[in-house]
């Protein structure tokens, strides 16, 4: 993903602000309503800023946080499956399959998913990368 500038990382965040202050300076509109929307810009700012902590800190607390995982690849698909998810992605229906530094980036369908090298094996790594041309 291509790194924002700080521009376009905190201009909505800024522009929530703005119109919040001067909705509450300058309006005679439902005050909670007012600093609801420059609540909201700053806590934009504050998530641009902390992207991946809060990113993190958001998947730790959902229900799905400390589940086990079972991923298991063969010649035909890509299984993975835990308490809350069963997800099974054929070989021919997968869209394209691209190396990562740090693992592969799967297309299928209309969405992507992502597996890190660290559960991979050195086996598994090279027969995804057969699948990838």
């Amino acid at each position: 993903m291509p790194a924002q500038t700080p521009i376009t990382l905190y201009s909505k965040g800024a522009v929530l602000m703005l119109i919040g202050a001067v909705l509450v300076i300058f309006s005679e509109l439902n005050p909670y309503a007012a600093w609801f929307i420059f609540t909201l810009g700053v806590l934009e700012i504050v998530s641009s800023h902390y992207k991946k902590p809060w990113w993190v800190v958001r998947q730790m607390l959902s229900k799905v946080a400390k589940a086990e995982v079972t991923l298991k690849i063969d010649d035909d698909c890509i299984h993975i499956s835990s308490f809350y998810n069963d997800n099974n992605m054929k070989f021919s229906d997968i869209n394209q399959i691209t190396a990562t530094e740090n693992g592969w980036l799967i297309k299928h369908s209309n969405s992507r998913h992502y597996i890190s090298n660290r559960c991979l094996d050195e086996q598994a790594q090279a027969f995804l990368k057969t699948k990838m041309g």
